[in-house]
């Protein structure tokens, strides 16, 4: 489980604040407008930002003061994932060891990863060599390596068209449900929420205004800055694994 308890945190003239739990094994979408505190928000719980008052706890560990190597947790850009001197193999390799001195154990852990994002035909080749969606992959891939409970994922799917969206969200809801990750995304597409999130927050303005099972979050008329935010798309009829939203 993750937990912000009383956390607060000011970034230019907004003040946030966090009080919510993310249970356990639970796959939880963040949405909300612009500059509301999305990314924070995961900053906070990675560790790349340090709450003014309050703690954050993994699985009932507080882990307020480690910096985010110590923290239980693997993160997901949008960009910035793969680095393009290195071959797929080596990019999946730093979630092992910054240092690339692997041994047979470790190794045969990368080839698994990349056999399971469908790379195990590509590991020679450079990030250059291979399309968005693949280098996404990569991406996912390290995180499997890395073998943390918890992945943050900062809208690492946003420059993708549909169909690869659609696939790569397929594939964290796999692994997630595989493995039993606590996973958090922020994401600008409601759609990406209904297709893969159990869970979905409306954060506004700094405050989680509301955290509810995806659909019911969706189907709700009692806030203003969520109808606001939507417009006139309606989502109310669309289930968790509804593919149909991203076509």
């Amino acid at each position: 489980m993750i937990a912000l308890e009383h956390v607060t945190f000011r970034y230019a003239e907004m003040e946030m604040r966090f009080d919510v739990h993310f249970p356990t094994a639970s796959f939880t979408a963040v949405i909300g407008p612009s500059g509301g505190g999305k990314s924070t928000l995961l900053n906070l719980i990675a560790g790349f930002e340090a709450p003014q008052a309050g703690r954050v706890l993994i699985d009932g560990m507080d882990v307020t003061a480690l910096p985010p190597d110590q923290r239980p947790v693997s993160m997901i850009f949008q960009d910035n994932n793969v680095f393009a001197h290195l071959d797929l193999r080596q990019n999946v390799a730093l979630g092992v060891s910054p240092s690339l001195r692997l041994d047979a154990v470790q190794k045969a852990r990368v080839d698994a990863a990349l056999a399971e994002v469908g790379l195990a035909a590509l590991v020679h080749r450079k990030p250059g060599e291979v399309s968005g969606g693949e280098r996404q992959r990569v991406a996912v891939a390290r995180a499997l390596v890395r073998d943390r409970p918890v992945l943050l994922l900062d809208e690492p799917f946003a420059a993708l068209g549909p169909a690869l969206r659609r696939d790569m969200l397929d594939l964290v809801r796999t692994m997630q449900k595989a493995r039993r990750l606590t996973v958090v995304m922020v994401t600008h597409q409601p759609e990406d929420a209904l297709a893969a999130a159990s869970h979905t927050a409306f954060l506004e303005n700094g405050r989680i205004v509301a955290l509810r099972p995806t659909a019911e979050l969706f189907a709700a008329e009692d806030m203003p800055g969520l109808k606001a935010y939507l417009g006139s798309a309606s989502f109310a009829s669309h289930k968790e694994g509804d593919w149909s939203v991203l076509s």
